[in-house]
């Protein structure tokens, strides 16, 4: 069998090699592709084409991605979380030096400069970018993933005092975060204590203007805020009234919008924090790999909206089930299974949310029979996709 997959924003073609001879790469033509790999394109308000069954996302935000709808269409979205984290790592750890050499202001004076005597116009004025070194600062790090454990790690070696911050930190992460990072509990922690913020977590109800007038108030006077995450965890107005206080001395992001450019005191970056030929391959690998999987096995790897789900498939066929999380639901599959006397080799099934994916092995070499029970979970109105997969 031979997959479609409609690929989006130049992903990069030797990370596609992943995919394997079984997958068709039909650019932005195909009209009804069984999966999407996608960068930056926006899906919101796009209607999904019939057999779409997955989306990659060749990075780790998924802003750009109607969740809940795809969800309700039964539609697996994954992400490629710590693929470009190097690339993003070293933008920030970049950005905190220019913060306190401001090296880029330093630099367009220079070249303002003309005539025989520019060595001597540049000891005369060179006094007004002295800056300050970062060690013996204190960095708060906000969101311990694959990115800010990085930074935390590479700024406690660069002689900075760091503070993290992450409720929802895993364990294989916090087993890789340094002993010398302090873990606080509280953001207030972070925003009164720390030089320098460098912030990485997702866009929530819960943390959009996480940086807001009641925090900035909390902030000492020179803070610099560094945002390579999303342009709307900082409300801008208060932001600019931090500025103009004094309060925050600098604020670099990766996220432009036209209120933010040529302001005093805000460096904003096109969007490059993970574009790096690393990391644009690194991504198209992982999401490659994890299209791949799900497509020939129907396992799950990061994906945001349903569970990981590994199963070895060792039987002659197996049914994938996108099914409404109601009470239940396994027995009335089981029964299914059983009045077609059919024999369950193997059956996982994982809940998030309001909805959940199972992975039904069947010890049947009939595929009339298997075909029917396909059929017949079709007709289930709390089932909303059913994949047939041959072992």
């Amino acid at each position: 069998m031979v997959f479609s997959v409609k690929t989006y924003n130049n992903i990069n073609q030797i990370g596609l090699k992943e995919l394997g001879n079984h997958f068709q790469i039909d650019g932005d033509k195909a009209e009804n592709p069984d999966a999407y790999i996608i960068r930056s394109q926006k899906l919101h308000g796009v209607e999904f084409p019939e057999n779409l069954k997955a989306i990659a996302r060749a990075g780790a935000g998924t802003n750009n991605i109607p969740i809940d709808e795809a969800t309700a269409a039964g539609i697996v979205v994954f992400n490629t979380p710590g693929a470009n984290a190097n690339a993003v790592k070293e933008a920030v750890i970049t950005s905190l030096l220019l913060s306190a050499r401001d090296y880029l202001s330093a630099s367009a004076w220079a070249n303002t400069l003309s005539g025989d005597d520019v060595p001597k116009q540049i000891e005369a004025g060179k006094s007004q970018f002295a800056g300050s070194e970062i060690a013996g600062k204190t960095l708060g790090v906000i969101g311990l993933g694959a990115i800010g454990a990085r930074i935390a790690n590479d700024a406690r070696r660069l002689g900075m005092n760091v503070l993290g911050y992450d409720p929802y930190v895993s364990i294989e992460t916090a087993w890789n975060i340094s002993s010398h990072v302090k873990r606080v509990n509280d953001l207030k922690e972070i925003f009164s204590q720390a030089d320098y913020i460098t912030v990485h977590v997702p866009l929530t109800p819960d943390t959009k203007h996480t940086f807001d007038a009641d925090a900035f108030a909390l902030m000492q006077k020179g803070t610099t805020i560094i945002n390579f995450a999303r342009a709307e965890l900082v409300d801008n107005q208060a932001l600019f009234e931090a500025i103009e206080t004094g309060v925050i001395k600098r604020y670099i992001t990766d996220f432009g919008t036209e209120e933010l450019l040529n302001k005093p005191g805000i460096t904003v970056f096109p969007h490059v924090g993970g574009s790096t030929e690393e990391a644009e391959l690194n991504c198209a690998i992982m999401a490659g790999k994890t299209i791949r999987q799900f497509m020939e096995t129907g396992e799950i790897t990061n994906s945001v909206n349903f569970p990981n789900m590994h199963q070895p498939l060792n039987a002659p066929y197996r049914i994938t089930l996108i099914n409404k999380n109601v009470p239940n639901i396994v027995a009335n599959i089981s029964t299914a299974v059983s009045e077609l006397g059919i024999n369950i080799e193997n059956i996982l099934n994982r809940a998030k949310g309001d909805y959940a994916y199972t992975l039904l092995d069947l010890n049947e070499s009939d595929k009339e029979k298997v075909q029917g029970l396909v059929e017949t979970f079709k007709q289930s109105e709390n089932i909303v996709r059913v994949r047939l997969i041959e072992g």
